[in-house]
């Protein structure tokens, strides 16, 4: 039984816990109102799923209420300077990109990418978790599933014309989730979370999107190579 002997080692009250806590909170509040204005944009973008974006919008709102309630839980505040920083580049190129109209591009960073992003993180952390974040983790890791699959299901759809834009974008935008992982890692160590363990959910949630998209396993291992010489 590691994970219960992991659980039963971290002290969620300690200075060290609580100060890594005040970061690693903070970027998955961010993540969560990055998202949530990246659905907007894309409603904007495909108005033909306008809808069904709007509702993806709003449930990340949700998510970042219930982490801001884990903050408070706790009695952390987030340092949510360190990670407006955090996400600073991955998110200029969403603007980037959504100026010049690139659905494509837009989709693989919110939908592929942050959101398996989201899943690795998410599913590493609930089994260290303090009872209240992991209920709160489990419910939103559900929604973000449903997230990835709408991102899947679009680029599937429209898999010939999107492939070359997308695979540039894979491209671009990869080698900022090693360095972010990177960034994190002493942090998410302190929290009971291993990097290695985040790369391999990573990696396994990201990949089997591509599959699904239409992707064969060698233009994946392709793909997820990109930065991963950082890792």
């Amino acid at each position: 039984m590691p994970q219960l002997e992991a659980i039963a080692e971290i002290d969620f009250n300690t200075d060290t816990y609580k100060d890594a806590y005040s970061r690693i909170n903070a970027i998955v509040i961010e993540g969560e109102q990055v998202a949530h204005d990246n659905y907007i944009k894309l409603g904007e973008m495909l108005p033909e799923n306008k809808d069904e974006l709007l509702s993806l919008s709003k449930m990340e709102n949700r998510h970042m209420k219930g982490f801001q309630a884990c903050g408070r839980n706790l009695e952390v505040t987030a340092d949510m300077d360190y990670a407006h920083q955090f996400f600073s580049q991955l998110h200029q190129n969403f603007k980037d990109a959504a100026a010049q109209g690139k659905v494509v591009t837009c989709l693989v960073i919110q939908s592929l990418i942050i959101e398996s992003f989201a899943i690795a993180a998410y599913n590493i952390y609930i089994p260290v978790a303090d009872p209240f974040a992991r209920k709160i983790t489990e419910g939103v890791i559900k929604d973000e599933y449903m997230h990835l699959n709408f991102g899947e299901e679009w680029l599937k759809a429209h898999f010939e014309e999107s492939k070359a834009e997308l695979q540039e974008a894979n491209k671009q935008n990869l080698p900022l989730v090693w360095k972010m992982l990177n960034e994190v890692e002493n942090d998410a160590h302190i929290l009971g979370m291993e990097k290695d363990a985040l790369v391999e959910d990573f990696m396994i949630a990201y990949g089997e999107a591509l599959n699904n998209i239409g992707f064969s396993n060698r233009e994946i291992m392709r793909m997820s190579a990109h930065g991963l010489t950082a890792a």
